[in-house]
C-alpha cells in the first residue's frame, strides 16, 4: 500500500500540543488524564480535546451510526470533518493563547482505523494535511490479548462500527471486535517509527508508566514550559481590571 509521506503543519504557536494513541484497552485515556492534573498542578494552563467530540457534527455522526449508513469512505470524511472543526475552533485558538493541548486521540487515530477498514493509506494522509504537528505524540503499546481482556471484561455489550460488523470480519461481535483491533494495532505498529511515537509500555502498572511519561515531557518541553505556556494566577495574586 502506498503511504504518502505526512505533511503536518509545523506548530509555530507558544503552545504545546501533546497527544495519545493506541487501541482501545491501551489505558492512553487514563494515562493523559494524570498527565493533565500533573501540569495543572504545575500551575500550567492545559485545555483538552479527544476524538469525534464535534458538535458540528454530533447528530449526523450519531444518526449515520445507528442506521448503520456508514461506508468505510463516508466514515473516514466525517470524522476528518469532525477533527478539522475541532482543530480550528479548539486546538489551533488554544495553541496560540499559549496552552497546553492534551488530546486524546489524534490523526493517527485515522491513519490506523480507516486503513483497517481498507481505506487507502494516501488518501487518507492527504485529508490531515491541516493536522499540526504534535509536540509530543505518545504510543501506548500493549498486546492484543491484553487489550482485548481490559475491554472485554469490563464492558456490557460491544458497538456496531466499535467492533468492525461493517466489515463482515464475522458474524460473531466479539470474535469481529478481536479481528478489527488486531489490524488497528498493526497500522500502529507500522507506523511507530515513521511517526516518531514515543512508545510506552501499556503493561506496565498505571504508577510506572506515568512516571515515564512525565519524564519525556520534562525533557522534551522542560524549559518551554515555564518559558511559554500560560500560568494560573498564584494564590493571592492581584487580578487585572
Amino acid at each position: 500500500m502506498v503511504r504518502a509521506v505526512v505533511q503536518f503543519r509545523p506548530n509555530n504557536f507558544p503552545g504545546k500540543l501533546i497527544i495519545v494513541e493506541g487501541i482501545d484497552g491501551s489505558g492512553k485515556s487514563t494515562q493523559l488524564a494524570l498527565l493533565r492534573q500533573w501540569l495543572i498542578s504545575r500551575g500550567l494552563i492545559v485545555s483538552f480535546s479527544e476524538w469525534n467530540s464535534s458538535s458540528m457534527v454530533r447528530a449526523s455522526t450519531k444518526q449515520g451510526k445507528k442506521k448503520q449508513m456508514f461506508t468505510p469512505t463516508t466514515f473516514s470524511l466525517i470524522h476528518a470533518t469532525d477533527f478539522a472543526d475541532r482543530l480550528e475552533r479548539n486546538i489551533i485558538p488554544m495553541l496560540g493563547a499559549g496552552t497546553v493541548v492534551c488530546a486524546d486521540r489524534y490523526a493517527f487515530t485515522a491513519f490506523a482505523r480507516d486503513v483497517a477498514r481498507g481505506v487507502r493509506p494516501d488518501w487518507v494522509r492527504n485529508l490531515y494535511r491541516m493536522a499540526v504537528k504534535p509536540d509530543i505524540a505518545f504510543y501506548f503499546r500493549v498486546p492484543l490479548e491484553v487489550a482485548l481482556n481490559r475491554i472485554l471484561g469490563g464492558r456490557a455489550s460491544l458497538k456496531f462500527y466499535e467492533a468492525g460488523m461493517d466489515l463482515h470480519l464475522s458474524s460473531d461481535i466479539q470474535e469481529s471486535f478481536a479481528l478489527f483491533q488486531g489490524r488497528i494495532l498493526n497500522e500502529y505498529e507500522s507506523m511507530a517509527e515513521e511517526m516518531g511515537f514515543e512508545i510506552i509500555d501499556a503493561t506496565g502498572t498505571i504508577q510506572e508508566q506515568q512516571k515515564r511519561v512525565r519524564e519525556i515531557v520534562a525533557r522534551k518541553l522542560g524549559d518551554s514550559l515555564d518559558r511559554d505556556i500560560l500560568r494560573l494566577p498564584a494564590a493571592g495574586a492581584p487580578q487585572a481590571q
